[in-house]
């Protein structure tokens, strides 16, 4: 088994979205992303709608957290990995699992009640923060970027 060719793993509440199925698709080179989300994962409705989103020539894949660990080392090097998670929590798990995360750029948390505004598209609450640190801990850079020629902050610098 290989190291598979993730190029960029990203949180984005959104998911796939205009933002991710453009600009950093193109930025990257990225000929494959994949969402890795239980939920999502048996949801066709959305898949398509996110389908949608991306040009012809990108493949998607939408596998539950378990299904990403187990497979994600059987990728060919031809595949150039996008791979997006839908929160901190999630991007922890894979890691944990043994997915090969060095770099995390965190696009998007949505503010929601009990969470604490930290960038003008990041909101954390102590359960994202303890996450954040654990995988910081696990050597993961953790970037805080919107998109690609935005200069990147240091998330923990930001908490």
């Amino acid at each position: 088994m290989g190291n598979p060719n993730i190029l960029l793993t990203r949180i984005d509440n959104r998911l796939i979205h205009g933002q991710v199925g453009v600009t950093w698709v193109n930025h990257l080179g990225a000929n494959l992303v994949v969402v890795a989300n239980d939920k999502v994962a048996s949801d066709e409705v959305q898949q398509n709608l996110m389908d949608m989103v991306l040009p012809d020539v990108i493949q998607t894949r939408y596998f539950t957290l378990q299904k990403t660990i187990d497979i994600i080392h059987k990728a060919s090097p031809r595949q150039k990995i996008f791979l997006v998670v839908k929160d901190v929590q999630d991007a922890l798990t894979l890691k944990e699992g043994g997915v090969p995360i060095d770099h995390l750029n965190v696009g998007n948390m949505h503010y929601e009640e009990g969470k604490k505004q930290i960038s003008s598209t990041v909101s954390v609450d102590e359960n994202d923060i303890e996450a954040f640190k654990k995988l910081d801990e696990l050597g993961v850079e953790l970037d805080v970027r919107g998109v690609p020629n935005e200069k990147g902050k240091n998330l923990l610098e930001l908490l």
